[in-house]
């Protein structure tokens, strides 16, 4: 139920109000919470990491915020006199700051085992209790279900395509540390899902940005590139929402005099 403003300041001539409730307002936000920065992820360590991660060339701004903790406390106003420009893309930025600190992230974020910008991700079975994962089947064992975890690198990285002068001296094919088949069995008490991803064909990770690993079964490789979590701009078509009927009925008109 929204709170009803006081008779005393309705009673006032109307210039008069909406200069006492701006000054309402700025007493407000002087008074308003110090709201802190989250703690850095292993998957978004710093303000560059976060600024590709959520796309819209967002990333080439990353030198005019300073550190982590001016991330998440400069103002809108600030962020404009620092050059962060159009004002979209400071509406875009904090959108995306406040989801993450409410723990809103794109997929990855939950990932704790991740070594220069890549996360392994590997198919595991673990005990079920389920009644239809009881009977054995030829991908999975009796009393197991699949389960798609987070490990640390086991797998040496190939080349990175957005990288080529990194590839230089690397082996074109890595080699396996250990054995991806059949699929490991751990006790589902000790490892967590990962959100954002799913299994394809019994033994194929699927998702945003995942990069199946070429002869290894099982096993799969998300890296931080840019857009990754990208919330992408719908197109006007037809002059958007509140021109699309007039727009529409004039070409209708147009043709309709045409075909004459």
């Amino acid at each position: 139920m929204a709170m009803k403003r006081p008779s005393t300041l309705l009673s006032l001539p109307s210039p008069t109000r909406t200069f006492t409730c701006l000054q309402c307002r700025t007493l407000h936000r002087l008074h308003a919470p110090t709201l802190r920065a989250p703690r850095p992820t292993p998957f978004v360590p710093d303000v560059q990491t976060f600024l590709t991660l959520i796309g819209r060339d967002l990333s080439k701004h990353a030198a005019k915020i300073p550190s982590w903790e001016a991330l998440f406390s400069l103002s809108g106003q600030q962020l404009r006199e620092s050059g962060v420009e159009p004002a979209r893309a400071r509406r875009y930025l904090l959108w995306w700051r406040e989801r993450f600190r409410n723990g809103i992230t794109g997929i990855g974020g939950d990932l704790k085992e991740v070594k220069d910008g890549v996360a392994e991700l590997r198919v595991v079975e673990v005990p079920s209790e389920r009644l239809f994962d009881q009977t054995p089947t030829l991908t999975k064992s009796a009393g197991m279900r699949k389960m798609i975890i987070n490990v640390p690198p086991t797998v040496a990285l190939p080349p990175d395509p957005a990288n080529p002068s990194a590839a230089e001296g690397q082996e074109s094919e890595p080699a396996p540390v250990r054995a991806t088949a059949p699929s490991p069995k751990i006790d589902s008490k000790s490892v967590l899902p990962v959100a954002g991803v799913k299994l394809v064909q019994a033994n194929t990770i699927g998702g945003t940005g995942i990069e199946p690993i070429k002869g290894h079964q099982g096993v799969a490789r998300l890296r931080v590139k840019e857009g990754l979590w990208e919330q992408r701009r719908g197109h006007k078509v037809d002059g958007g929402e509140r021109r699309k009927a007039e727009v529409r009925y004039k070409r209708r008109a147009q043709e309709r005099k045409a075909a004459r």
